[in-house]
């Protein structure tokens, strides 16, 4: 099996400590609802007591919400659950709309950056907002994919890693290969997207350990809406 190149074990550990927040105890990965568009639910799904909720940002896609209704929601969620994530899903977003976005009321916890944003980018954001946490969304089509979060160990906080698509950016329920992240060893937390359901909680947690589960779309009746007996088995299930 092909594998990373070898980090020094002090950014491991450097690494591994910034990680904490993602999870209440290191043997149970977080978990983040993705894809809300209603404050209702969004509510609710906190109050089962997920990590962290997230948005879409992306225009065109079927679980975009726009600036008012984004902002609604992040409030509401600041207000009353202060200490979950509200994560702000965009793909190649211009500098302009990313540092009005992150001003004033409902802004996000954490930006996810799901396109082709570079290194440099996101490292440029990063010192714009440097309160703001950042992390990288990595679509794979192959192992060897993952030598690209060499490349972004100094400029976000996090990565994201899914089955690469050729007509979404992500939400699509497929899964990447379980064998692809077994044996290997990342030097920044990272959260596993893609397929994420109750039933595969046990198989996936005895093979992989990450810092964060993204769920989205296999939890839906319909694209941003979601079914919240599914969210709370899988809730359940990480705990478990």
């Amino acid at each position: 099996m092909a594998s990373l190149p070898q980090w020094g074990v002090s950014t491991m550990i450097l690494r591994r400590s910034a990680c904490r927040f993602l999870r209440d105890q290191p043997t149970s990965p977080a978990v983040k609802i993705c894809g809300l568009t209603d404050i209702e639910q969004a509510l609710a799904i906190a109050a089962m007591g997920a990590d962290a909720i997230g948005v879409i940002g992306v225009e065109g896609t079927p679980r975009y919400i726009e600036e008012t209704p984004r902002r609604a929601l992040f409030s509401q969620l600041q207000q009353r659950f202060p200490a979950l994530q509200r994560v702000w899903v965009v793909a190649d977003a211009s500098e302009t709309l990313l540092d009005a976005a992150l001003q004033g009321q409902g802004t996000p916890t954490v930006v996810q950056l799901h396109g082709g944003e570079s290194p440099a980018q996101c490292l440029a954001l990063r010192k714009r907002h440097p309160r703001m946490r950042i992390w990288k969304a990595l679509r794979l089509r192959t192992l060897d994919d993952l030598a690209a979060v060499e490349n972004y160990l100094e400029s976000v906080d996090a990565l994201l890693l899914e089955a690469w698509s050729p007509n979404q950016l992500g939400g699509t329920g497929h899964r990447l290969p379980l064998d692809w992240l077994a044996e290997t060893q990342l030097p920044l937390p990272w959260w596993l997207a893609g397929g994420i359901s109750a039933e595969w909680i046990p198989e996936l947690l005895e093979r992989v350990t990450p810092d964060g589960l993204d769920a989205s779309s296999r939890l839906e009746v319909s694209p941003g809406w979601k079914d919240l007996q599914k969210v709370n088995a899988l809730l359940s299930a990480v705990r478990a």
